[in-house]
């Protein structure tokens, strides 16, 4: 059979998109230029196309404005009865913010009139290779995922993005490979977290972390070395407690801090990166009297009064994720990342 011509395969991919709704009446078309950037051809090309459509009442062409979605459309040409199926891929519930980002990932997909299928690794890489491909056969078009706190490679992630499969990173992400991800500014936060304690006259400062596996980790470590960095003052890493991620999952961490905290009289103040750190830490400084001696401040709310935090926007990074997603789907060029401010709080006196 004989391929179609360029500007007719391009008018088959608006209609797909019109189709399954994706694109709905009054949205906006690329432009000729726009188009042609995406497609690799001719701007005679993608105008032809332009035009065809708008003859057949897909689209229509308002003079300096733009192509847009025609209001008659889902008439002449009725969206599809499905609904644009999106996966989700989280790597556990168990915490505040993974429930979160589901409730308004799934907020935010609806609101578009997506449909969402949701998939849980409890953080194995195997199940996270194993969910891509099951929601891949059940006909998603598009594909969210918080990858697993290990944050090895994924072949199947890092392949889909080859294929420019629609896709968004949350939260993790794999450095040195362009895969679209919506993160948190985790070095900032933790900058000022630190920075914060420092100028409150603070020096030694115990760090207590999971092991350094994944951007998240990698980049709350590069914001307390920063906060010393910008004070002149050396960095004590025997002061670190970096846990592997087994001591965290079998529920031997908390010892581990004891052991550490116990062993650290110097210590006046620490940081922990993530809630379920903050409250082992506080469980241990309560139960040995230390609270007024010792200062507690943590990434994400811990919800232990006098406890300062850094907090995460989780309705922007979700909202902000579809639509990335969407403009993949849509055909649209997206930046490879986006950074959501954060916010330090600290008690009210």
């Amino acid at each position: 059979m004989k391929e179609q011509p360029l500007y007719k395969q391009i008018q088959e991919k608006i209609k797909e998109q019109i189709r399954l709704g994706i694109l709905r009446p009054g949205d906006r078309v690329g432009s000729e230029k726009e188009l042609s950037q995406l497609y690799c051809v001719s701007q005679i090309t993608t105008k032809n196309a332009l035009i065809g459509l708008a003859e057949e009442g897909w689209v229509e062409r308002v003079q300096g404005k733009g192509t847009f979605v025609s209001s008659q459309s889902s008439e002449v040409h009725p969206v599809s009865a499905h609904p644009v199926l999106i996966g989700v891929i989280l790597p556990s519930m168990k915490n505040m913010i993974d429930q979160q980002l589901l409730n308004y990932i799934e907020q935010y997909t609806y609101e578009e009139g997506f449909q969402i299928l949701l998939r849980i690794t409890r953080e194995s890489v195997e199940k996270e290779t194993q969910s891509v491909r099951d929601l891949l056969e059940l006909g998603i078009k598009g594909l969210i995922i918080f990858p697993t706190e290990a944050e090895n490679y994924n072949e199947s992630i890092i392949q889909l993005s080859f294929d420019k499969f629609p896709i968004v990173l949350v939260d993790r992400f794999f450095k040195n490979i362009r895969v679209p991800h919506v993160i948190s500014d985790n070095v900032t936060g933790t900058f000022e977290a630190i920075r914060h304690l420092l100028n409150k006259g603070h020096r030694q400062i115990a760090y207590i972390s999971p092991e350094i596996t994944n951007s998240v980790t990698e980049d709350r470590a590069a914001g307390y070395e920063k906060a010393y960095l910008e004070h002149h003052i050396p960095i004590d890493k025997s002061l670190w407690c970096l846990l592997s991620l087994n001591s965290i999952q079998q529920n031997t961490a908390e010892q581990m801090i004891a052991d550490f905290l116990e062993a650290k009289d110097n210590v006046t103040a620490i940081f922990t990166v993530n809630v379920r750190l903050a409250h082992m830490v506080h469980a241990y400084l309560r139960k040995h009297g230390l609270l007024d001696r010792i200062e507690l401040m943590t990434f994400d709310i811990p919800d232990i009064p006098g406890v300062s935090y850094v907090a995460q926007n989780i309705e922007s990074i979700s909202r902000k994720s579809i639509e990335m997603l969407k403009a993949q789907l849509t055909g649209e060029n997206v930046p490879q990342q986006h950074l959501e401010p954060v916010k330090l709080c600290l008690p009210s006196n």
